[in-house]
């Protein structure tokens, strides 16, 4: 048997955030879920009550072709605990007509700490378990220590073997089946290729007890709008035998037994936790170091074929993959602000291989790993990371080898000309798309029209292509003056038509986006890139006017509305059917990622640097306790845009952490030299 928990000891790392769950609504507690990951973009995942409340959580969730081709493995485990013959259910389920069994009446609390945490205390007992997952291998432990009296622990463990974009139902064709193995059993499908779930304990004694279980409920999955039932198999009982004190260990893993030593990789993921909270600076608040320890969950491997792997960063948990355009956004705060300067070398290195026409791949097939390209800004903002990289690092040797080449290539192709009618025009600006493209960020279609088309000329892309081209003209002098030169004429053009094109001095803002039928005035917060990116084109009373007013409209405690409540598109809530949600995601609906660049941009135009920053804290002030909210730890991509502003969408959001991670840290370095 296994030693129980450890205490933590001396670390940077921040307090654990603790759920008491006796007592309460047990709606409320399905609202609040934790997410375990490792570098290879497996995960586990569940509420605090472990409850699976959605098709993606599971307590393995591997990555069959890192970090992509996720299958849910192994859906959940009932555990029931039996002391001086009386049973006592740890498991918490939800069916179409009951929670069965109801072991959420015995659960103290849950503590989203480096491995999460669940105490039982019932009959004069206290059971701990917690969650770890392997390094770099797609397995899971879980530890079960007892204190107060010996007793029999059963664990009923339930697989699913599916897509984890999908669901097991036993009406479908399938052969699951299990067979008895050194340790433990083999659970797999044999009609299908995904790779064999083995559960193994070297303390318990199996006992075969095959079974289907119909119509696991997951509300989150029903209120969204989709299929939310599943049928799981099990394949019988481990029984453990417990001292009073003891622990046991249970252990599941795809392809192949894993051995895990629980303390050993606890251990591990402590000491890389507590060194990411440590370079958040010596200065950080608790959140910050939240922040620096969330950011870990997102920086996972990319096979690449024919190469070693190589870093990349996951956009969001639980079901998104690796996308060009928010790897370059969360660069800086993911990385740079945490001290990670190789990894970031080699997120760079990992979209310049695959750079195409002058363009990075705007994201990977979540199967076969195939590169696309649809979009306009993706590359460009490689260009601003790239730029953001160089200032917190002087790394000229880099910029030289990789990231002028590359940025270069980048401009080059989009001057001359390259996919989906991207190309300068005749007077220096950048144009895309036609009506049925969706090339920015803004990227939702519904029947294969875009909710908020934005081809043509877009304030930000050509905000993001002005920058990049004055950063080119800045640090390729030295290297490359003629090559500096050319980028430096070409932003003395592209500047002066940002402005005729963009400003709209009837409203004191910027246009939104300019097409064959004129320009867009739509009051979006696209316009403040131009003011937060590291060159502007327009004047300081510009500048100035353009963050008032996304002040006034647009800005709420968890991030920027994408439209102004007073449009009459306005969207109040990110809700209901994936249709209702698509027309929402980006008219009105709020995003967190959206703080960094407001927050760098008010802090731009505000002489009063100390004030301003004073202020800025302020604002970002609502993120502390979001991080208490459904997904515990992490801030979720999106938001309602109407109060109390609900999270929606991911629970983890990449850029969402990135950005406000990114922002505080410009809060502090004003506060600094203000």
């Amino acid at each position: 048997m296994n030693q129980g928990p450890q205490s933590h000891g001396g670390s940077a790392l921040p307090t654990p955030i603790v759920v008491r769950c006796r007592g309460q609504d047990i709606n409320h507690l399905l609202t609040k879920e934790w997410l375990l990951t490792n570098r290879i973009g497996a995960y586990a995942s569940s509420t605090v009550v472990g409850c699976n409340s959605r098709r993606y959580h599971g307590l393995l969730v591997g990555a069959t072709h890192p970090p992509v081709s996720r299958i849910v493995a192994l859906s959940t485990v009932m555990e029931q605990v039996t002391v001086r013959e009386d049973p006592f259910d740890l498991a918490t389920n939800e069916f179409p007509d009951a929670f069965s069994p109801r072991g959420m009446e015995h659960l103290e609390e849950f503590r989203n700490d480096v491995a999460p945490t669940f105490v039982y205390r019932f009959a004069g007992l206290e059971v701990v378990k917690e969650i770890i997952l392997a390094e770099s291998a797609n397995a899971v432990a879980l530890r079960y220590t007892v204190r107060g009296a010996p007793v029999t622990l059963r664990l009923r463990p339930f697989a699913a073997l599916r897509d984890f974009h999908s669901l097991r139902s036993v009406s479908q064709p399938h052969r699951v089946t299990f067979e008895a193995a050194r340790g433990g059993v083999v659970v797999q499908d044999r009609l299908l290729a995904a790779p064999a779930l083995h559960l193994v304990s070297q303390e318990a004694q199996f006992e075969a007890h095959p079974q289907w279980w119909y119509r696991f409920r997951y509300r989150t999955d029903i209120s969204r709008g989709q299929e939310g039932f599943e049928d799981l198999y099990t394949p019988g009982v481990f029984v453990y035998h417990l001292d009073d004190g003891q622990s046991c260990q249970f252990t599941a893993s795809l392809r192949d037994p894993l051995p895990m030593g629980f303390q050993t990789t606890l251990a591990r993921r402590r000491d890389r936790l507590g060194e990411l909270a440590a370079g958040a600076g010596p200065n950080a608040d608790e959140t910050q170091r939240r922040l620096a320890v969330a950011s870990d969950a997102f920086l996972v491997q990319r096979n690449l074929p024919g190469a070693a792997s190589s870093d990349t960063i996951l956009a969001g948990f639980h079901w998104f993959t690796d996308w060009g355009r928010d790897a370059f956004i969360s660069l800086p705060g993911l990385l740079l602000t945490t001290g990670r300067f190789e990894q970031a070398r080699r997120v760079f290195r990992t979209f310049a291989a695959y750079i195409s026409e002058g363009m990075i791949p705007n994201r990977f097939d979540d199967h076969t790993g195939t590169p696309h390209y649809n979009s306009i800004d993706a590359s460009l903002w490689f260009i601003i990371a790239a730029e953001r990289y160089l200032a917190a690092t002087g790394d000229a040797a880099f910029w030289r080898q990789t990231l002028m080449p590359a940025a270069d290539a980048v401009l080059t192709a989009y001057q001359n000309g390259t996919r989906f009618d991207i190309r300068a025009d005749a007077d220096g600006l950048l144009t895309g798309g036609s009506p049925e493209t969706q090339l920015t960020w803004m990227d939702v279609a519904w029947e294969g029209r875009p909710v908020t088309p934005r081809h043509g000329k877009a304030v930000e892309v050509n905000a993001l292509w002005h920058s990049a081209h004055r950063i080119m003209a800045r640090r390729c002098e030295g290297i490359d003056d003629a090559l500096a030169k050319r980028y430096a004429d070409l932003a003395d053009m592209i500047a002066p038509a940002f402005v005729r094109t963009f400003w709209n001095p009837q409203l004191n803002w910027l246009n939104d986006c300019v097409g064959e039928s004129g320009p867009d005035p739509t009051l979006r917060p696209n316009q403040i890139h131009a003011v937060s990116l590291p060159h502007c084109p327009l004047r300081p009373e510009q500048q100035a006017a353009v963050v008032r007013i996304v002040t006034q409209k647009l800005l709420t405690p968890y991030g920027l509305r994408t439209l102004a409540p007073d449009d009459g598109r306005y969207r109040r809530f990110y809700s209901g059917s994936w249709e209702s949600r698509d027309r929402a995601y980006h008219q009105g609906t709020v995003w967190a990622w959206l703080m960094g660049p407001f927050i760098e941009a008010y802090l731009k135009v505000e002489r009063d640097k100390r004030f301003a920053a004073g202020q800025a804290r302020q604002w970002l002030s609502a993120f502390e306790g979001h991080l208490y909210d459904a997904g515990l730890g992490f801030i979720s991509e999106v938001f309602d845009g109407d109060g109390p502003h609900e999270p929606r969408g991911c629970i983890a959001q990449a850029w969402s952490v990135a950005e406000v991670l990114r922002a505080k840290h410009l809060v502090a370095l004003a506060e600094e030299h203000g």
